[in-house]
Parts: structure tokens; C-alpha cells; sequence
């Protein structure tokens, strides 16, 4: 009986046992599941966490995409705006890169000579069929050189602009050789009274004018060179000096032409070095000299440097009427016709002062016959066109390839700026008289010609701009 008892108390105990373990194992599976489903639910979370990173950056990438496309088009409309041309998206598939050609400033061109040709026409009709019998003779033979010249400006624009860097030095020393031919030998031709012109053959020229398409396109070769060094003042010394003996020649023989050598030096130098203040200075003492030029022009005749004829000028400048009989006799017979032309003038054509009065009408002081034609609204739509041909060779210059080739259009564009600010001071009387033209408009032969190559290689450059298709 007891073993059986004891049995039965082991059978319960081992019962006992095992309902334990049973509840334990059924605890530790409900753990394990309770565990993998909070596994499963934080791999979820991280999951859905992931993908909400995901379509965070994709949605960054679309914001940054749609960013580039929306600068793109402002590009492409800026370069239309500036251009004129449409320009194909960047997002379309590149075809190929087509070269921009500035039509705007060729327009100008042609409106200025055609203009000029007529307001010749107009301001020497009376002198020519006097001299000549002829009252287009002045403007037929400035038509031929124009008409050429016009052919040559094209051909030049057509040529890649650093095809002339090869001949910048050969035009520094030709400049040279015309220079000292035309002063010191019998082939110099002299013209009231100066020897500015060069007779080789059947030519006849300014070398003054191959000074100054010389000059600029070797500064602009040796900027370019130069790079960030032309901040030094060794590299600007040097320009100078290579610069002055030119300027000093020419300014011996033609004040007007040697003014207009320094202001081109002076601006392409302007623009191309960072520290501005001492051309700031130099300004300044321009215009303070000016202010006390017939002080000065006293002083240098004492001392034998200026002669009594150059004392003559500064004298009519400040005091036309005095000298009325003499010097002033031209200044104030351009005074009278610009008062007289009025707001809207006499009408083309109609012109009194070119009667024999203006000496040299078709020359210098042709825009003082503008001004009695065509009025104060004529001289001020001239001044513009003259104002939107700068503002062309800006553009230019601010996209032009390279730096030697924004240097070229800033020395034609100094070159321009400086001789029409010149003749309508002259024309004026706001500065002594210097005997310049005014481009494209004046009668001149080698002017127009020289100009024409200017604008040549202006062209070139804006020929060299690439805009993609």
C-alpha cells in the first residue's frame, strides 16, 4: 500500500511537472511571438521610415531639377533678350553650336554711313558745285570708299579675330615707318599748314588712322598675355612706355589724333587692371587743367614750348567773339548754326551756314549743320544711335570669347566714344578747337575706311560668340 501511495504521489508530482513545463514552454512561445511581432512592427516602421526618406529625396531632386530648368530658361531668355536670336532649351538634346553675329550693330553701321552720305551730300553741295561742278562730288567719292571699305569690314568679320594677334607688332613698327616718313620726308603731304598725310603712289592716307587700329589690337595681345599680372604696376609702366612714343609723334602733328591715342590707352588700361583709383586721379587733373589751360598756355608760350597759333586756339576757345575776324570766325558760324536750326530745324537741305559761311562744312563741323537742318531733335537722335552702338560694343565685349577679344572691342569702343565726344565739344565750343571728325558721318576717305576695319574685327568678335542650338 505505501509503494503504491508513493507511486501515485510520484505519477501526481511528474503530472505536476510536466503541466509546469508545458506552461512554460506555452509562456516562452507566447514571448517569442509576442517578440517577432514587435520585430515584424519595428521592421515596418523602418520600412515606412525608409520609403519616406526616399520620396524626400526624390522630391528634393524634383525641387532641384525644376530649379536648373527655371535657370535655364531665364538663360536662354537673358541670351534672347541680349541676342535677338532664340536659343534652343537646354534640356533638349544638343545638335550643334551656332555662332552669333551681333545684325544689330551692322544695322547702326549702315544707318550712320548712309546718313553721313547724305548729310555730305546736303552740307557740301553748294562748295562742290562751285569748286568742282558738281554737287555730289564730295559725296560720290566718299560713296566709292564707303562701298569698299563696307566689302572689307564683312571679309574681316568673317575671320577669326586671333588670326590678327600674328600682325599686331608688324602694324606697331608700319605705324612707326608712316609716321617718321610723313614728318621727315617729301612723301609727307601737308594740309593747312600740317603734314598729316602719306602719298605712296596712287594712295594717299593718314598714317594717324593705322596708328590706331594698330595700337589696339597690340594692347589687347599683350593684355591678354599679360593675364592678372597687368595689376602690377611694372606691367602698366611697360604699356605706357610702349604707348607714349607713338602718342607723342602723333600729338606733335595732330593734337586731336594724339588725344585720342592716350584715351584709348587709358580706357583699355581702365578696364582691364582692378585697382581704379589712380585713373580716377588722372581724370581729375584732366579737368583741372582744362580748367586753367589759358594760364598755362601763357606760360608755355614764354617758354617757347607752345607756339603763338596753338595759344591762338585756347585764346578763341574762352573768348570766341574777340577773335571773330581770325580764329573764332569758324567756331561762331557754327554756334550761329546751331542756334538757328531750333528744336526741329530748317529742314535737310535748307541750310544757310554752309553757304559759304561754316568753312569746311562737310568735314568737322558737319554736325553743327545737323543741328540747323534737322533741329535739336536731330543732334539728340544722332548722340543715341552713337549711344546704342556703345552699348552694342559692350554687350560684345562682356560675351566675348576670350580676353583678348574683349579688349579689341574696348579699344574701338574708346576709340568711337572719345572722337564723337571730341567733334561735338568742338562743334560746341566746350573744348579748344582740334580739328577731329565725326565717324561715319564726316567726309573723310581714310577714316571711313580705318573705322570699317574697326568694325571688322568688332564683328569677328561677336562672330566668335557660340551660342548652342
Amino acid at each position: 500500500m505505501a509503494r503504491k501511495k508513493v507511486r501515485k504521489a510520484g505519477g501526481r508530482a511528474q503530472a505536476q511537472r510536466q503541466q509546469v513545463h508545458r506552461q512554460q514552454m506555452q509562456r516562452q512561445q507566447m514571448q517569442r511571438q509576442q517578440m517577432s511581432g514587435e520585430q515584424l512592427e519595428r521592421q515596418q516602421i523602418e520600412r515606412e521610415r525608409a520609403k519616406r526618406q526616399q520620396e524626400g529625396q526624390r522630391r528634393e531632386q524634383l525641387l532641384m531639377q525644376q530649379r536648373r530648368e527655371m535657370q535655364q530658361r531665364q538663360e536662354m531668355l537673358r541670351q534672347q533678350q541680349m541676342y535677338g536670336a532664340p536659343v534652343q532649351e537646354e534640356g533638349k538634346r544638343k545638335k550643334k553650336a551656332r555662332r552669333f553675329y551681333d545684325y544689330d550693330l551692322l544695322v547702326v553701321i549702315i544707318f550712320l554711313t548712309v546718313f553721313g552720305l547724305i548729310m555730305i551730300y546736303s552740307a557740301s553741295s553748294y562748295k562742290a558745285q562751285l569748286d568742282y561742278g558738281n554737287p555730289g562730288y564730295f559725296m560720290l567719292r566718299q560713296a566709292g570708299i564707303a562701298g569698299v571699305s563696307f566689302v572689307a569690314m564683312y571679309i574681316v568679320s568673317k575671320i577669326d579675330y586671333h588670326w590678327f594677334a600674328r600682325f599686331a607688332m608688324l602694324g606697331y613698327i608700319v605705324s612707326y615707318v608712316t609716321l617718321l616718313l610723313t614728318r621727315f620726308t617729301p612723301l609727307g603731304v601737308a594740309s593747312h599748314g600740317k603734314k598729316r598725310w602719306l602719298r605712296l603712289g596712287p594712295l594717299q592716307f593718314q598714317p594717324t588712322e593705322i596708328v590706331k587700329i594698330s595700337l589696339i589690337l597690340l594692347l589687347a595681345v599683350l593684355i591678354a598675355n599679360l593675364g592678372v599680372r597687368i595689376n602690377q604696376l611694372r606691367a602698366v609702366g611697360f604699356i605706357v612706355a610702349l604707348s607714349a612714343p607713338l602718342a607723342l609723334l602723333v600729338t606733335a602733328n595732330n593734337l586731336s589724333s594724339g588725344i585720342i591715342i592716350c584715351g584709348i590707352v587709358f580706357v583699355m588700361l581702365f578696364v582691364a587692371c582692378k585697382i581704379k583709383w589712380p585713373f580716377f586721379l588722372c581724370i581729375g587733373g584732366g579737368v583741372g587743367l582744362l580748367a586753367v589751360a589759358p594760364y598755362i598756355g601763357h606760360l608755355l608760350v614764354k617758354l617757347h614750348i607752345l607756339k603763338d597759333y596753338q595759344l591762338g586756339r585756347i585764346n578763341v576757345w574762352v573768348n570766341p567773339v574777340q577773335y571773330a575776324r581770325s580764329g573764332g570766325y569758324q567756331v561762331l558760324q557754327g554756334l550761329y548754326a546751331i542756334g538757328s536750326g531750333g528744336l526741329f530745324g530748317k529742314g535737310l537741305g535748307e541750310s544757310l551756314q554752309k553757304l559759304g559761311f561754316v568753312p569746311e562744312a562737310q568735314n568737322d563741323m558737319i554736325f553743327s549743320i545737323i543741328c540747323e537742318e534737322l533741329g535739336l531733335f536731330g543732334a539728340i537722335s544722332v548722340i543715341l544711335i552713337f549711344m546704342f552702338m556703345i552699348y552694342r560694343f559692350m554687350v560684345i565685349a562682356g560675351n566675348a570669347p576670350d580676353l583678348m577679344g574683349a579688349m579689341i572691342v574696348i579699344g574701338v569702343m574708346a576709340h568711337i566714344a572719345i572722337q564723337v565726344i571730341l567733334n561735338i565739344a568742338v562743334v560746341t565750343n566746350t573744348i579748344p578747337n582740334t580739328g577731329v571728325t565725326l565717324p561715319f558721318i564726316s567726309y573723310g576717305g581714310t577714316s571711313v575706311m580705318f573705322l570699317m576695319l574697326e568694325m571688322g574685327m568688332v564683328l569677328s568678335v561677336s562672330n566668335q560668340i557660340k551660342l548652342e542650338q
